[in-house]
């Protein structure tokens, strides 16, 4: 066969690094243009919360693979209805939004929990064994080794053996009082601002926000120190949180999220990591966890 002049010039430039000859870069975006469709997965209705505000739907993809008992319990609070016209009533600049029953604290005006558990233990971290873990390449000052499973951004520690959720922007927690045990779900915050990674360990994580973050972290701060809104008209009303499987299919949120175990994600995530376009002029060579883009999309 004839040698093309792409090939003759790759003979010539032999003695040169290996780069001269080297695929020309994709774009994070390319990348996934040209994606395959079993590098994609469709969520699971059974385990994605559909938060209704008047701004629109915020969908949440629980992680029962790491708090079991707690995804339990948020699916049994949405089943009955808890959420109905409860409230976003905290709103802390660069931190968090919270949302729930904001008398829970009052035991005379607590809404009450229906068939929900009352009390839950702390589900900070699981073990490692049988996780399919998706290492990325860089260090972190919070974890010995960082990665994803299942789509979430995760810590891991080989010498305890224990794996769990990162506070990364879009986190959803289950909010504690001083004890460990003292989540049941029914208060959940989600993380708006720089990710607050000394949080990890220490709260139990839920699951992600997959899609209507910017609903969220658009909502109007509280007063300082920790969000709270003094005057409860402050409070944007949550319509209801419902679980997408009690949602018509004619009515449901029809996403995808790239596996975070596929070759695409891979080239994504390097992609970002190594970013030679016209605009960048040095490679940053490190990317961290929680700037990892996650992908989703609408069904083709």
């Amino acid at each position: 066969m004839r040698p093309t002049p792409r090939l003759l010039a790759c003979a010539l430039l032999a003695t040169l690094p290996a780069l001269a000859c080297a695929a020309p870069h994709r774009s994070a975006q390319q990348i996934l243009d040209a994606s395959p469709a079993s590098d994609w997965r469709t969520l699971d209705p059974a385990n994605t919360l559909y938060l209704e505000l008047a701004t629109g739907r915020v969908v949440i993809e629980l992680a029962p693979q790491f708090a079991p008992q707690h995804a339990a319990n948020i699916r049994t609070l949405a089943t009955e209805h808890f959420w109905d016209n409860t409230s976003i009533y905290r709103a802390q600049d660069n931190f968090v939004v919270q949302f729930g029953d904001a008398d829970a604290d009052d035991a005379a005006k607590a809404k009450p929990m229906g068939s929900a558990k009352t009390h839950l233990p702390a589900e900070f971290a699981r073990p490692s064994k049988g996780l399919a873990f998706s290492r990325l390449p860089d260090s972190d000052g919070w974890a010995r080794e960082v990665g994803f499973v299942d789509g979430f951004p995760v810590g891991r520690d080989g010498a305890n053996g224990q794996t769990w959720l990162a506070h990364c922007y879009g986190a959803v927690g289950a909010g504690r009082n001083n004890a460990p045990d003292s989540s049941v779900g029914a208060e959940l915050y989600v993380v708006i601002g720089q990710s607050p990674r000394q949080l990890d360990n220490n709260i139990t994580v839920v699951g992600r926000v997959v899609k209507g973050m910017e609903l969220l972290s658009a909502t109007p701060r509280g007063p300082e120190p920790m969000g709270f809104y003094e005057d409860a008209a402050q409070r944007t009303p949550i319509r209801a949180i419902r679980l997408a499987s009690e949602v018509p299919e004619a009515e449901r949120t029809p996403l995808q999220l790239l596996r975070t175990d596929s070759q695409t994600f891979r080239d994504v995530a390097e992609a970002r990591r190594n970013r030679v376009d016209d605009f960048y002029k040095r490679p940053a060579g490190h990317i961290d966890l929680c700037n990892v883009p996650l992908p989703v999309r609408t069904p083709k």
